[in-house]
């Protein structure tokens, strides 16, 4: 099935998952075998303060093809460490996979698969979910909305799980923002792309770092990273308002003039609120633009890293 010249590389972002390294390093060994591919599995770790990094240097000892990049401190999400890992990688074709087992390594064969058919980007399609049912519902709803709202033609309920041929991954790396949103930026790159439907697991091992509050971030980030639709909203709200002011003021001027009076409290005060709340929701979404602008100006590294263990990257 598979041409034996093209090598796989993996990379998976790591933060404190000593539960499920050494099961998930086994799994795809398995996977690898099975369809007799040269590989190498790359984990970049985001400061883990459990055994992960100890794990990490045990498995680089033991398999010349395993390479663990470890950060000089926690860089917040793991989009860094897919970037890093992707950075770093010398495959043909790079696999994102997280490091929780939630997404299957098995579905990697139906990937490669995809690939050797001719796509140049295979992600997997969430079509079932393990766990709460809100959870599920709000999922589902996230990315409707993002679909809905982005620039982009956004697959429906498909993460970072995905296998991307050499040529996207070469357009990825060449994207040079720091405030790093990967499975836009691999959609915004194009190509050739099919899904592959999967049920995700429940997370195997350990605590997620992710919350309500957490998922609220990274739809907000989503949003405000590939849609303009925010900044359009403003416009159109700001049209409604005046309109409405005009209207008001073409009815309010006539109506004074009959029945004279002072002007109510109540309606005043509630009109100086509701123009309020519209000015400060206008600045916020203006603010979310101009903190990604402020990020991007500074020019920083979007990573840091301290240590590479394990083998080298190959050099041309």
């Amino acid at each position: 099935m598979f041409n034996q010249g093209k090598k796989i590389s993996v990379v998976i972002p790591t933060y404190n998952e000593e539960g499920n390294i050494k099961i998930l390093y086994q799994r795809l060994l398995a996977v690898f075998k099975k369809i007799n591919s040269d590989y190498e599995i790359i984990f970049a770790d985001n400061k883990s303060t459990d055994k992960t990094r100890q794990i990490l240097r045990e498995l680089a000892g033991q398999d010349r093809q395993v390479a663990a990049l470890f950060f000089s401190r926690n860089f917040g999400t793991d989009q860094y460490g897919l970037t890093a890992g992707t950075d770093y990688a010398s495959g043909d074709a790079v696999i994102w996979i997280e490091a929780d087992l939630q997404d299957p390594p098995e579905l990697i064969e139906d990937f490669v698969r995809k690939w050797e058919e001719g796509y140049q980007v295979v992600y997997g399609v969430r079509t079932k979910r393990r766990g709460s049912l809100f959870l599920q519902i709000a999922y589902k709803l996230f990315y409707r909305m993002f679909r809905k709202l982005s620039y982009l033609d956004i697959p429906l309920d498909a993460g970072d799980f995905s296998l991307m041929d050499r040529k996207v991954v070469d357009v990825i790396k060449s994207m040079p923002e720091r405030d790093r949103f990967v499975r836009g930026l691999r959609t915004w790159a194009g190509f050739k792309s099919i899904g592959v439907s999967y049920t995700r697991d429940e997370r195997h091992a350990g605590v997620t770092s992710n919350s309500l509050v957490k998922n609220i971030w990274w739809a907000k980030k989503a949003f405000f990273s590939f849609s303009y639709k925010p900044l359009e909203w403003i416009s159109y709200v700001a049209g409604f308002v005046t309109i409405c002011s005009i209207l008001t003021i073409l009815v309010y001027i006539p109506y004074t003039y009959f029945v004279p009076g002072p002007p109510g409290f109540l309606t005043t005060f509630l009109v100086m609120l509701f123009l309020g709340s519209i000015q400060l929701l206008s600045l916020s979404v203006i603010a979310e633009y101009l903190t990604k602008i402020f990020e991007e100006v500074k020019g920083r590294p979007k990573y840091v890293i301290e240590e590479i263990v394990g083998q080298k990257k190959d050099e041309n």
